[in-house]
């Protein structure tokens, strides 16, 4: 017969009960200590992870009040709040068990103790014990999550009147439950306005997850957000779930919603219509309870499109719509935003912190940032890391690199370099879609995960 995993300690100060109990639960559990000076027991504690602890009521000779019992209880207990104390009494301390199990004992054996009895009963402390480890383990583990993703991200740094209106709106809406359309040219910080959203809601201390629906193939959307079972599909090889259950009582951001295909706005309305998903492989839907805020760079006028948007799941979505400026047009905000960069990217590259020239801030002042916040922030790391100036210059921001228009191609003069050509293929793709990801590498024939490469290859 195995013996059940689970480390005992008995205290008692009567040597035969102790013997007895050292054979009997040595057969039955791997670990078994035993005591008979209960002023070991801190130090015992201290050095072991006991499972259970088999406590006598009384200490030394005619005592039988059971005080020494209690006090040894709480002692324990305050050590181990979690560990389970289980008492030995004599019959008739009916009184005395009864005061025990208020202090925190789960159960008791009554000498003579029947060897089935002690078994089962420490058997089921040990269980106990180990279901309380576990919870307290995962309770640990989600809230690790919880502030792995709910972690406070770039500052929303902006003083303009623009900004000033949206965060406004952020402060109305976030305490509400009410789902949330932000809308925005790539790069304003749509993600930045959902975690504030949930941050100053009353799930902030829940989970925010995020998925980015253009990246999701339509084959394995239903797996990603409503999950699948074991054996739905090849390549199902266990119980998943989805991000719709991942996310259960906090929010889930729903990026790039509007690159969704109509057949998929069906199920997704399904999801928000009965907040019940149904994971792939099973028949039994399963309740959840998510804030919906989703984000999409598609102008409003499209999404009023029909035959591009389901207007039965825009009108469930966009119960307040917030619509990002680019940064165009807050251009009071450029130089705030881009010296916060310039002090964060010299400390996480160990170096000196740098001012930017009064040509630099005219430059930035007056570029036109088609890729908005997230272009400005590339400029200014990418500024960081190579210049050697005293001060950030205009050709350290290499803004040139992004507006510079294809060379022309004529007879007499052949620009054939592959590695330029590439270069400005992808950069004309990208302002021609307003840096859209998704429709620029569609149109070049390439992933995004591709085209993502090519850009950090090319430095755009």
């Amino acid at each position: 017969m195995s013996k059940k995993q689970g480390q005992i300690l008995v205290v008692d100060d009567d040597e035969d009960i102790l013997t007895a109990s050292r054979l009997l639960l040595r057969r039955q559990f791997t670990n078994v200590d035993v005591c008979n000076d209960p002023a070991q027991i801190p130090e015992l504690l201290a050095a072991n992870r006991f499972d259970a602890v088999l406590l006598d009521m009384n200490f030394g000779p005619g005592e039988s009040s059971g005080i020494q019992g209690l006090q040894w209880l709480e002692r324990i207990l305050g050590i181990d709040p979690d560990l389970v104390v289980v008492m030995i009494t004599a019959h008739g301390g009916v009184d005395t068990v009864v005061e025990a199990m208020k202090r925190g004992a789960t159960d008791f054996v009554a000498k003579p103790w029947q060897n089935e009895k002690v078994v089962a009963t420490l058997s089921a402390a040990v269980e106990l014990h180990q279901r309380r480890v576990e919870a307290n383990t995962l309770k640990q583990t989600n809230q690790t999550l919880v502030e792995a993703t709910t972690r406070p991200g770039d500052l929303i740094i902006g003083t303009s009147t623009e900004m000033n209106e949206v965060l406004s709106l952020v402060s109305r809406a976030a305490p509400t439950d009410a789902n949330v359309m932000i809308l925005g040219e790539n790069g304003t910080g749509k993600e930045l306005i959902a975690r504030e959203l949930h941050r100053q809601s009353s799930r902030y201390d829940k989970v925010f997850i995020s998925i980015d629906l253009g990246a999701v193939s339509e084959s394995l959307f239903e797996s990603e957000l409503f999950g699948h079972k074991k054996g739905a599909f090849t390549g199902a090889t266990a119980d998943r779930l989805g991000r719709f259950q991942a996310a259960d009582g906090g929010t889930l951001f729903l990026d790039e919603i509007g690159n969704l295909a109509l057949h998929l706005q069906t199920k997704l309305l399904s999801a928000l219509e009965q907040r019940v998903v149904t994971p792939v492989g099973s028949d039994k839907g399963q309740e959840v309870d998510v804030r919906i805020v989703c984000a999409t760079n598609v102008p409003r006028s499209d999404l009023a499109n029909e035959n591009r948007f389901r207007q039965d799941l825009l009108f469930r979505l966009n119960t307040v719509e917030i619509t990002l400026p680019p940064l165009r047009d807050r251009r009071e905000d450029i130089l705030p935003i881009a010296n916060h960069y310039a002090d964060l990217y010299a400390k996480k590259y160990g170096n000196p912190a740098k001012r930017f020239s009064a040509s630099a801030r005219e430059a930035l002042q007056a570029y036109s940032w088609p890729g908005n916040v997230r272009a400005l922030r590339h400029a200014i790391e990418r500024a960081v890391i190579l210049s050697t100036n005293a001060e950030l210059e205009p050709v350290d921001l290499q803004l040139d690199a992004v507006t510079t228009a294809a060379p022309a191609v004529t007879s007499a003069t052949p620009h054939l370099n592959l590695e330029q050509l590439e270069k400005t293929t992808i950069e004309e793709a990208l302002r021609k879609h307003a840096f859209n990801i998704s429709k620029a590498s569609k149109e070049l024939g390439l992933t995004r995960a591709s085209l993502y490469r090519r850009m950090e290859k090319h430095d755009l």
